[in-house]
């Protein structure tokens, strides 16, 4: 079974702007994938058809073999988003509790969850602050937690690192690689081209809106090589 597809997929936006074209895409279940590309490469609008948040102006995606748009496709699947919009006003405890909600847990189920997930990623002394009382790197580990919350078994992560200083960017690779030892299908997409070297056995890069290359990490950076010699070849040639 797969857990996300593109069938030749092509977004278009305003003004003619074409942000993916045509891409063929299938991730099988328990793959850790890095989604690669310069800056306007189509990566996260790849992530957005993917997961439902807008159409594909041809073509299909699917999510675990269904439209994404079905709520069934999104039961356990967990996400980061790049750019954050946590409710400032909530404390991180209610946000959890929201979120544990949409999740389906509730009552002892979902304060044993939150306190869990709390833990792991380090904010469990800040669950009584307001989001808007934390720093940049506290707020994405309270949006890591979000997404691990319920050991979700696929986990969406875009720029998982942002803001995150060296022992934030460590403990987020801890995450990352606990998730992919439990089986969880990993779709990665990130600058950070040593950390996706560090936690994906796959890669995807794409340019102006195309794949460029694509394979097992393995095969597509060579002996001696960083995977950052084979983004520079697979974009520039």
């Amino acid at each position: 079974m797969y857990a996300f597809e593109l069938a030749a997929a092509t977004k278009q936006y305003a003004a003619r702007r074409v942000a993916l074209a045509g891409v063929e895409l299938a991730v099988p279940a328990g793959t850790a994938l890095g989604l690669l590309g310069p800056n306007g490469a189509g990566k996260t609008t790849a992530l957005k058809l993917l997961l439902g948040f807008t159409r594909p102006t041809r073509g299909a995606a699917r999510l675990r073999g269904r439209n994404p748009y079905d709520p069934a496709a999104r039961v356990g699947v967990g996400y980061l988003p790049e750019r954050l919009a946590l409710p400032g006003a909530m404390t991180l405890r209610a946000f959890l509790r929201l979120h544990a909600g949409l999740i389906g847990l509730s009552g002892a189920a979902a304060t044993r969850a939150i306190e869990a997930v709390a833990d792991a990623t380090g904010v469990r002394d800040r669950l009584a602050e307001p989001i808007a009382s934390l720093s940049k790197g506290l707020a994405q580990r309270a949006g890591f937690a979000s997404a691990l919350l319920g050991e979700p078994d696929v986990l969406v992560l875009d720029e998982p690192t942002n803001g995150l200083d060296p022992l934030g960017v460590r403990d987020a690779r801890d995450w990352i690689q606990a998730a992919r030892a439990r089986g969880a299908t990993l779709l990665v997409c990130s600058h950070v081209l040593s950390e996706v070297e560090r936690t994906c056995d796959q890669v995807v890069i794409l340019h102006e809106g195309r794949i460029a290359t694509a394979g097992a990490l393995d095969t597509l950076v060579s002996p001696g090589e960083a995977l950052e010699d084979a983004f520079v070849r697979a974009v520039r040639g």
